[in-house]
């Protein structure tokens, strides 16, 4: 069985000391950078763009999983490429023509991924399962980081579990928002294989340590 991946979220570092969480991360358990890129119109929030993005990939020294949460995500495929991400995320609820784009993606190099927010159902990857590489589970409503996780989250991770089975994918299951010590056993035991966590590595005291239980909560 393969290692379940931690990815803290960076949305959720110091801003102020970024390169210093950077490196935190890097010299941390952890698996992944998780960077969330919001536009202020797909979500009601705005993040930071690409030049940040390319400050975090130069210090960066594990893999880059951006999560774009913007309109027409197409017209930036490319240029996240040359900054580094090694997969890329849109999400469902932002594109027209998803297969084109997953193809787009695929084409750039990059893992390809779609976020699913939380009222939309899994049967709608039935079409596009073989050729994801990651399926985003937002266990939040997008936008924000530190809410609440949602419960039903447990249900979709088992009901898009089922179908990666049946269609014979190698899909990849993340699960973004509110993850945490409490809910990750419960996650990976549901078919969860990366956790996105953000507040609770960043602002817990000892983060180091913070992502070494967690990294070990979902091996365990």
């Amino acid at each position: 069985m393969s290692s379940k991946l931690i990815a803290p979220s960076v949305l959720a570092a110091d801003f102020a000391n970024l390169q210093r969480d950077i490196e935190m991360v890097n010299n941390s358990e952890a698996d992944w950078f998780h960077i969330d890129i919001m536009d202020g119109v797909f979500v009601p929030n705005i993040s930071f763009g690409m030049p940040v993005l390319k400050a975090i990939t130069e210090h960066a020294k594990k893999t880059i999983d951006v999560h774009l949460m913007i309109v027409d995500p197409d017209r930036y495929i490319k240029t996240f490429a040359e900054l580094g991400s090694d997969v890329l995320t849109v999400h469902y609820e932002a594109c027209t023509h998803l297969h084109r784009t997953l193809q787009a993606i695929k084409a750039e190099g990059m893992k390809a991924g779609v976020a699913l927010n939380p009222h939309t159902n899994i049967n709608l990857l039935e079409d596009t399962i073989n050729d994801l590489d990651l399926v985003c589970i937002m266990s939040v409503n997008p936008g924000f980081g530190g809410q609440n996780f949602i419960e039903n989250t447990y249900n979709k991770v088992k009901q898009l579990k089922e179908l990666i089975v049946r269609k014979g994918a190698n899909t990849q299951i993340e699960i973004d928002g509110g993850v945490t010590d409490k809910n990750a056993k419960r996650l990976v035991d549901a078919g969860a294989d990366v956790l996105v966590a953000g507040s609770y590595v960043f602002k817990s005291s000892n983060q180091l340590e913070t992502v070494k239980g967690l990294k070990a909560i979902a091996n365990s």
